[in-house]
């Protein structure tokens, strides 16, 4: 287990802000939409996945609460719920919301990221009830 994580209980791992951390904007954005959805608990999942012009694009989703694999990281008052298979992808991010009208919505800055498309936004979605 790395220095930005530690277990506790059968739960999910709670990690640091070394692994990914947001600006002061994106959390005050993301706080009003889990208010919004009622999630009390709620978290931002961001996960990597296959794709993208990179090989790589980051996905995001409000969720209810962390899985219990997931490592949960506090930041500006928001849980992030992130996967560990990401989470090597992740470290020393940092996710950014901005109102700007033509480069508007989240930005995640990746000191890892080798190439980087539509300068690196990402559009959150919200998980559906099923």
């Amino acid at each position: 287990m790395s220095s930005s994580t530690h277990s506790v209980g059968q739960g999910p791992k709670i990690g640091s802000e070394k692994l990914v951390r947001l600006s002061e904007a994106a959390g005050h954005h993301l706080q009003g939409l889990l208010q919004k959805k009622g999630y009390r608990d709620g978290a931002l999942k961001v996960a990597v996945v296959g794709g993208g012009c990179s090989g790589l694009s980051y996905q995001m989703e409000l969720v209810p609460g962390a899985g219990p694999k997931d490592i949960l990281i506090l930041s500006h008052g928001v849980h992030i719920s992130v996967d560990p298979k990401s989470a090597v992808f992740l470290s020393g991010s940092e996710i950014d919301y901005s109102t700007d009208l033509q480069k508007g919505g989240f930005r995640v800055t990746n000191p890892n990221a080798r190439a980087t498309c539509s300068a690196g936004i990402v559009s959150a979605r919200e998980k559906k009830d099923t």
